[in-house]
This record gives structure tokens, C-alpha cells and sequence, in this order.
């Protein structure tokens, strides 16, 4: 049986993850691949739920870690680790990078607290590959400001994206065997030749 592989996109809200998504999906399906699309927050019934608190509801910075790590369990437990054991490529809207950028990055949460959740809640469990869309703040603000519900996450200023942008590359750069970032503020034809070349060995 084919191994599965598990695959994580990442980057500021208005990067653009959304729009490859299917591109990456359709992909890896035309090479005969089964692919699971997933996401963060999310992902499972509870972990809809728990999204919707944490896109909506008011709370400090260490309950929104708590609940993102709450429904990270409930995914891989559900979701990612079954799909994953079956063969299948799975492919998740964010993971726990995201947390180190955005709860870490964002709102200034110890990583040392983050890193510890990291390890109680998935172990050495981590993706295969992660797929960074990286794009300059103002851009992304840009893109944002066309949202016609924006979340508390997309109504945050620009120093709050600028703190996730540097915390994502400085991610990045620790863990340079699994990152591939990506200039996403180019023409989506040269982005998805470079995620073809960068898909090939999935």
C-alpha cells in the first residue's frame, strides 16, 4: 500500500492558501491519489463548533490555545490519523504551525506553553510537508478588506499580521526539511508550476 502523506498549507489570512487548494487536490487525484481536505479549526463536528467560538467569541489568548489544541486532538484522532493509515494524502487548511503563529506570534502566548501542548496533544507526530504562502503584509490587508464578514482574526491590524508573518518564517527556518515557502503574491499559473514541481515526489 502506498504510504500516506500528510500535507499542511499555512500562511496570513488574505496569503491565498484557499485558492490552491484545489489545484493541489486535483493534482495529486489525476496521479491516482485518495486526498482528504480538511481544516483548522475544524475538521470534525466538535471541531466545527470550536470554530465558530474561536472566530466569533471573545476570550483571552490562552483559551483560544486551549480550544485550537482541543480540536486539533479531535482531528487527528477522527480525521488525519484514520485517512493517513488508509493511504490517503490528507490536506489541511492550517495545522499547528499556525499556532505558533498566530497564538505565539499574534497574541504573545510562550511558545514554550505552545511547544508543551504541541507534545501532549500529537507527540513527534508532524506533517510531511508544509506549504508556506507568504505574502507582505499590506497585500494581504488589502485582500482582507474586500471580506464581507471578517472574522476577529481578519479584523485585526497590520503589526498583528506582521508579528504572524515573521513568526511563520521564522518557523520556516527551523524546520527547513519539511517547509517550502512560497511568493504568493505572483500569477497563480507560476505558483501552481511551482507546486507541481514541489508535489512531485507526494
Amino acid at each position: 500500500m502506498t504510504p500516506g502523506k500528510f500535507i499542511t498549507l499555512e500562511g496570513v489570512d488574505g496569503a491565498g492558501k484557499s485558492t490552491h487548494i484545489p489545484f493541489i487536490a486535483d493534482t495529486l487525484r489525476a496521479r491516482g491519489r485518495e486526498v482528504l481536505l480538511t481544516r483548522e479549526p475544524g475538521g470534525t463536528a466538535l471541531g466545527e463548533k470550536l470554530r465558530e467560538l474561536l472566530l466569533r467569541e471573545p476570550m483571552c489568548p490562552e483559551t483560544e490555545t486551549l480550544l485550537m489544541f482541543a480540536a486539533r486532538r479531535e482531528h487527528l484522532e477522527q480525521v488525519i490519523r484514520p485517512a493517513l493509515a488508509r493511504g490517503a494524502v490528507v490536506i489541511s487548511d492550517r495545522f499547528t504551525d499556525a499556532s505558533f503563529a498566530y497564538q505565539c506570534g499574534g497574541r504573545g502566548v510562550p511558545v514554550a506553553k505552545v511547544a508543551q501542548l504541541e507534545q501532549w496533544v500529537q507527540g513527534d507526530f508532524q506533517p510531511d510537508l508544509t506549504l508556506l504562502f507568504d505574502l507582505p503584509v499590506a497585500v494581504s490587508t488589502q485582500r482582507l478588506a474586500n471580506a464581507r464578514d471578517p472574522d476577529r482574526f481578519e479584523q485585526e491590524g497590520a503589526d498583528f499580521f506582521d508579528r504572524i508573518r515573521n513568526a511563520y518564517l521564522a518557523r520556516a527556518a527551523q524546520f527547513p526539511q519539511r517547509f517550502r515557502v512560497i511568493d504568493s503574491g505572483r500569477a497563480i499559473p507560476e505558483i501552481q508550476a511551482e507546486l507541481q514541481a514541489m508535489l512531485a515526489d507526494v
